[in-house]
């Protein structure tokens, strides 16, 4: 019989009653492997130099992963973390979203506009200077200010001494303060891609699913002085095929999980945000297969669809991650572990001193969060285009951004202003709309008593102030706002318009809550690092850190699972992605959906292709989102696959991994080189990449 998700969880969960991890779990920081765990299980360890390889190859791709593959400068990465880079380059006459890229010498390679990708080249832990700020009877706020300024300004030294880029990352929930110092690669170049018909083959249906056959792969070069970059380290091909039972490493910059929240803090999540985000990306969906069906020029169809794939998949994923909340066997067992650690912490007088209140103070913080849940929520739907505008004017006069060095920086609120005057088209009645919408939100979440609603509203229709307001706006010109934001605050006092008469009630509003926000804040920011510092005491560093969108490392072994009543194959191939192709109908009855299709060219290429050839895998390696374009690496410190997705049965691992349901799913290197050479006549790159 099948495993079920429920009783899975609650396995997970009695994992968390002990204080041990599940075999492969893990997100670990270069600094912290659990290399005895990994010996015992599978009888290796990387050493110093396997580990110096794997640092120095993988790069952050800007929200995804990817790694150096040549000595000069070929970098890959997924297909679908390169679609914005391919939808940037794509004209009318040459889509290389849906047609595919091969550049075939150097010339013909090209530079992606404002990319800039990194490698962590140094590590430095500062957790003991950062903590020294902290001087008795501090405030939480104070502390979390002194604590702010010690880790900004250390990591500024760090940076001009490095000539590096320095980041600054907090792990354990503020438990270790660290500084990772990046080399910047500013001149990124296109180099290869398949069309999106094979590199995301089964669309939005097949997403978060397996078995899966997608070629999601993308090739980049980076240059340095106008020349392709000599990296001081880069992954190999395989010497030998990967198989069941292997061990694999993945090595990327995994985005964000709440593993360490506070069982107040994971219910807050359950009953408030999560429901929140997945209807505000549902919202989002229909909003953009709207606007894409009403567009009458194709390029402006590609360009507005260009964004639904991230959209639907970052919808499935917190779909997925909600499960896990809504699960009452695995939420009780989550606070039955939270209340053994805080018997553990009143049991001992030093921990019971540092952290014995820390979890009624996040309480307290999370119970402020929900004080100024509804009025956030309401606030953000305050989104036409002038009231967006008129919002971000009035947040440059009441809160204007500091003056900065920095040109990034400076550029940034440069573009700000820009857009808040610049010229767009207005729609008057779409405006109405949106802002009639927004009210009537208002009246519905905050009641028909509250301060904002009675003075905005008060007996009156929606539609009727919605229509008085945009109607008498004059603030649609540009000339208009350029004038109050020039104005400033004296301006902004004497004005009569009736729209920002209405933003500026809202901005009230979000003062408020970004105070109560702000406050909140300061008190997790103290006492999550009191809680993590108990743990620490009580388990020892034998945990690892929440995901950070920063550098890691996870592994476990090729191995298939149960679902559906059966087992789940570990690889699939190249003949899996013909049958499930003509499985559906091929290309005539896909032609609405446009899942299961595949490109006229793909179909003529059945002779060239060994179709046992594998193309994905499925392996119990700890991933999340962040971790696609993630090199997965063999012992041997080779290349063998890169990691693009996780399995449906899997999402719920933002708050707990389960070894017998997760697995992340990874395209087989041997697939991107078949293709490079049977399908798009690219054996020169192969050649790059040594083989």
């Amino acid at each position: 019989m099948a495993l079920t998700l429920r009783s899975a969880l609650s396995a997970v969960c009695l994992a968390l009653l002990s204080g041990a991890l599940t075999a492969d779990e893990g997100m670990w920081t270069f600094d912290n492997l659990p290399l005895k765990k990994m010996l015992a299980k599978y009888g290796f360890a990387p050493d110093k130099q396997w580990l110096e390889l794997a640092q120095l190859s993988a790069v952050n791709f800007g929200g995804g992963s990817a790694s150096f593959i040549s000595s000069n400068g070929l970098c890959i990465t997924n297909h679908h973390v390169g679609r914005g880079s391919l939808q940037r380059l794509s004209t009318r006459e040459n889509d290389y979203i849906k047609n595919g890229f091969i550049a075939r010498s150097l010339d013909e390679e090209l530079k992606v506009p404002g990319m800039t990708i990194r490698t962590v080249m140094q590590m430095e832990n500062v957790t003991d200077i950062v903590n020294a700020a902290i001087k008795p009877n501090m405030s939480a706020k104070a502390a979390a200010d002194a604590r702010q300024k010690a880790f900004a300004d250390i990591a500024g030294e760090l940076g001009k001494k490095t000539g590096l880029e320095p980041r600054q990352v907090s792990l354990y929930r503020g438990g270790e303060y660290w500084v990772y110092l990046n080399k910047l690669h500013s001149d990124v170049r296109l180099v290869a891609a398949p069309e999106t018909q094979v590199g995301s083959f089964g669309g939005d249906p097949d997403n978060f699913t397996y078995p899966r056959h997608d070629l999601d792969f993308c090739i980049f070069r980076v240059y340095e002085d106008d020349k392709p970059y000599r990296p001081s380290h880069f992954l190999k091909m395989p010497t030998t095929p990967l198989k069941a039972g292997d061990l694999t490493f993945v090595i990327g910059n995994p985005g964000r999980t709440e593993r360490q929240l506070t069982y107040a803090q994971m219910c807050y999540n359950r009953d408030y945000t999560a429901p929140a985000t997945i209807a505000s990306l549902k919202a989002r969906r229909e909003s953009i297969l709207a606007e894409a069906a009403a567009s009458a020029s194709e390029d402006d169809r590609r360009r507005i669809m260009a964004s639904i794939f991230g959209v639907e998949n970052s919808l499935k994923a917190n779909q997925g991650y909600y499960r896990g909340l809504i699960d009452t066997a695995a939420m009780a067992k989550i606070k039955a572990a939270e209340d053994e650690l805080k018997a553990k912490i009143n049991a001992d007088a030093k921990l019971k001193a540092e952290a014995g209140d820390s979890f009624a103070r996040i309480d307290e913080s999370v119970k402020m969060l929900i004080s100024v849940f509804k009025d956030q929520q309401v606030v953000a739907g305050f989104n036409g285009d002038l009231a967006s505008r008129l919002a971000a004017i009035v947040g440059l006069i009441t809160d204007p951004p500091q003056t900065s060095d920095n040109p990034r920086l400076a550029a940034q609120q440069n573009q700000a202003r820009e857009r808040a005057i610049g010229e767009f088209a207005f729609d008057r009645e779409r405006e109405t709309v949106a802002l009639a919408a927004a009210l009537e939100r208002a009246r519905a979440e905050l009641g028909a008593k509250h301060q904002f609603v009675v003075s905005v509203l008060g007996s009156k229709l929606s539609r009727e102030v919605a229509e008085t307001a945009v109607g008498g706006t004059s603030l649609d010109r540009a000339e208009a706002r350029k004038a109050l934001l020039d104005g400033g605050k004296k301006t902004l006092d004497a004005s009569k318009d009736p729209l920002l008469a209405i933003i500026l009630k809202v901005r009230d509003i979000q003062t408020r809550v970004n105070k109560t926000q702000s406050d909140a804040r300061a008190i997790v920011d103290e006492h999550a690092p009191r809680i993590a510092k108990a743990r620490f005491a009580v388990y020892g560093k034998e945990m690892y850190p929440d995901a950070t969108g920063t550098l890691r490392l996870t592994y476990g072994a090729v191995e298939s699972y149960d679902a559906n009543g059966t087992k789940i194959q570990p690889f699939t191939t190249f003949y899996g992605l013909y049958d499930r192709h003509i499985g559906w109908g091929g290309n005539a009855a896909n032609a609405e959906n446009g899942a299961w299709t595949l490109p006229e060219k793909w179909l003529t290429l059945k002779d060239k292709l060994n179709l046992e050839t594998p193309l994905n895998f499925v392996h119990t390696v700890d991933t999340i989102g962040g971790n696609s374009g993630s090199p997965v690496m063999n012992t041997r410190g080779e290349i063998v696959g890169l990691l693009f997705d996780g399995n449906f049965e899997g999402l719920p691992s933002n708050y707990f991994y389960d070894e017998k349901l997760n697995r992340s799913v990874s395209v087989d290197i041997r697939a991107v080189l078949e293709a490079l050479n049977n399908a798009y006549d690219a054996g020169f790159l192969v050649e790059q990449m040594g083989r």
